[in-house]
């Protein structure tokens, strides 16, 4: 019957571009909240980027962001992830493996780490999912400096 190998081609096709899209939402999703997380930094007068990082991770696993800071620039990072019920975690290092934020907070879905470098060079921002009842979480990184 060729007409049933073609109606279950056309499922498979269809389920394919539905789960395409749920993966593209929650990419969305996790850029929205790293965007929340940022908002009292921009009312603060940091102007936000429109550099966005972001990915999946596993329980535990950590990504690093490798980033030119510029001394006598004042950063926030921010990021969150589209599962309400994960913890997320952000830290800055210097090319030594020294934590170099002056600040870093954690509330669940969100984190963020602030920095004044020392010196202009490059800094290691350290993205991660702390815990999660998801096998892999999506998330998202941006920034915001004066």
């Amino acid at each position: 019957m060729p007409e049933a190998g073609f109606v279950r081609r056309l499922i498979i096709a269809i389920s394919l571009l539905a789960f395409e899209g749920n993966a593209s939402a929650t990419v969305d999703e996790a850029i929205a909240k790293a965007m929340e997380a940022m908002e009292p930094y921009a009312k603060q007068g940091y102007l936000v980027r429109d550099d966005q990082w972001g990915g999946d991770l596993g329980v535990k696993q950590q990504q690093a962001i490798p980033h030119t800071l510029f001394k006598g620039n004042d950063y926030w990072f921010a990021v969150g992830t589209d599962i309400d019920s994960a913890h997320i975690t952000i830290h800055i290092y210097d090319n030594r493996g020294r934590l170099m934020e002056n600040d870093f907070w954690q509330h669940g879905r969100f984190a963020g780490a602030h920095i004044v470098p020392p010196a202009t060079g490059t800094y290691y921002i350290i993205v991660e999912i702390a815990s999660s009842p998801a096998e892999r979480t999506h998330w998202a990184m941006v920034y915001g400096y004066k």
